[in-house]
């Protein structure tokens, strides 16, 4: 028989926590809680027990934070954890992870299983969302008609927006009549037709109570809804399977009154600014217009109106005697003007260049005139237009100008 291996107390303790966290590993377990005790630290250290057995948990602080209710003893919880073993005791321990009431975990499972379903079926896809109207004048409210919620939702909207139609359609939200009402209420709401936005909900309460909101035919009939539904269960923390299903999610009952008349109070709200700013404009117009009438009422031409049609003459005598210089220097322009162009037109004028001493030769045979000696030959007959009368004349000789020269008949 082969000898065995001498093991330390801590060597043992070891390979018995690796064995046993490899093997083992994570864990869901059902107890009632004992022997609670709450560090200092916020680590808590209990038991969880049933009629045959105990088992020893620890919840550290950042785990215990996000519970969402106080443990206690006595308490029947759903512990969800890994095996560990603690080697100073030795004993092996359950590091809680998160803790159901007992029930509750059932609920989450079927909460988890419903969503995960509708969500694949697409009834959660922002595309199916309606659009919540703007100024909504008709509100439908599907809930409990003695709930403190149905008196908070017609509270805020008659303070809101007084000249709201509000429809009340009761119907159970909690028990097991309560999802075939609410969906029944729904679709009945859709038939009558008289509800621009509808409003399903209830107050807060415990995941029991809030069940109804949980059910695939409520959640089928919020889908299959014409016309929009604001979704509002519980408290801000609760969710519900309603609220994604819905076309917009309201916190609270109180909440979704509010939203659906956000507009309208927006509405009043810029009514009231532009009636303060055309009172403001008013009377700053009827100010002016009083401040005028007083000026006029204490002046003089009031008082006297020849002395006003005095001053009227006075102003039409001294415009006609400017307009009147106006023209006679305008005049004056157009004078010197028609001078200037007089003197160009009579420089260019044959006329005023033969006044000078100058004379035009016209050649009698062909009829042209004469620009160039080289033009006419002896003995051609020539006229000679001076500015007052014609000579008549006959080539003697011819002189060029480059090459002077004397051409003899």
């Amino acid at each position: 028989m082969a000898e065995l291996k001498l093991l330390t107390v801590s060597e043992l303790t070891a390979f018995i926590k690796q064995t046993l966290e490899s093997m083992v590993g994570r864990v869901r377990v059902e107890g009632e809680i004992s022997g609670l005790t709450l560090h200092g630290s916020g680590h808590a250290y209990f038991s969880l027990k049933d009629e045959k057995a105990v088992l020893k948990c620890v919840m550290f602080r950042y785990e215990q934070a996000r519970l969402g209710f106080q443990l206690k003893n006595g308490l029947k919880v759903e512990a969800t954890g890994e095996i560990s073993v603690y080697a100073p005791s030795g004993q092996y321990q359950l590091v809680v992870k998160n803790i159901l009431e007992a029930g509750i975990g059932e609920l989450y499972r079927r909460f988890e299983a419903l969503k995960k379903k509708l969500e694949a079926e697409g009834l959660f896809k922002s595309e199916h969302k309606k659009p919540i109207p703007s100024l909504p004048l008709r509100i439908g409210v599907i809930t409990s008609p003695t709930g403190a919620a149905i008196r908070d939702i017609i509270n805020i909207l008659t303070r809101r927006f007084s000249h709201l139609h509000i429809l009340i359609y009761p119907a159970a939200v909690q028990g097991k009549e309560a999802p075939p009402q609410i969906a029944r209420a729904i679709r009945r709401m859709n038939d009558l037709d008289m509800s621009d936005v509808l409003i399903v909900g209830r107050g807060g309460g415990s995941i029991e109570d809030l069940w109804a909101f949980n059910e695939e035919a409520v959640a089928r009939a919020i889908y299959e809804s014409r016309i929009p539904i604001i979704s509002a269960v519980g408290h801000e923390t609760d969710f519900t399977i309603a609220d994604f299903v819905a076309d917009l999610r309201a916190s609270t009952p109180s909440a979704a009154a509010e939203l659906v008349t956000e507009n309208h109070q927006r509405r009043l709200e810029m009514i009231s600014d532009i009636s303060d700013s055309l009172a403001r404009c008013m009377a700053r117009f009827i100010e002016v217009r009083r401040l005028k009438i007083e000026q006029l009422l204490e002046s003089r031409f009031l008082h006297s109106p020849v002395e006003l049609l005095r001053q009227y003459q006075q102003r039409l005598d001294y415009a006609v005697e400017r307009l009147a210089q106006q023209l006679k220097n305008l005049l004056e322009q157009a004078k010197y003007q028609m001078r200037l162009w007089q003197g160009r037109l009579n420089a260019l004028n044959p006329e005023g260049v033969l006044s000078r001493g100058y004379s035009i030769v016209v050649l009698k045979k062909p009829g042209e005139i004469i620009r160039e000696a080289l033009q006419a030959q002896p003995n051609d007959s020539l006229e000679i237009r001076l500015h007052k009368g014609y000579l008549e004349a006959q080539v003697i000789n011819v002189k060029d100008e480059d090459s002077p020269q004397i051409i003899s008949p």
